[in-house]
């Protein structure tokens, strides 16, 4: 299966918890860190909650 990478570029300060536990979820919890997962509609989902606080790497 595909991979995408995952980089959080927003800070889980002063967001609610439902975005916080979605970012640990993805494996993110610190500034500028990079996740490599699978290319899932759940993934996808994930990212498009949090468009404010993470990014799509391209390659």
């Amino acid at each position: 299966m595909a991979k995408i990478k995952i980089k959080q570029i927003g800070s889980p300060i002063r967001r609610p918890k439902d975005q916080r536990k979605t970012l640990i979820g993805l494996g993110l919890n610190k500034m500028h860190k990079v996740v490599e997962l699978e290319d899932t509609p759940e993934v996808r989902g994930a990212i498009r909650k949090l468009p404010h606080m993470v990014q799509v790497v391209e390659d």
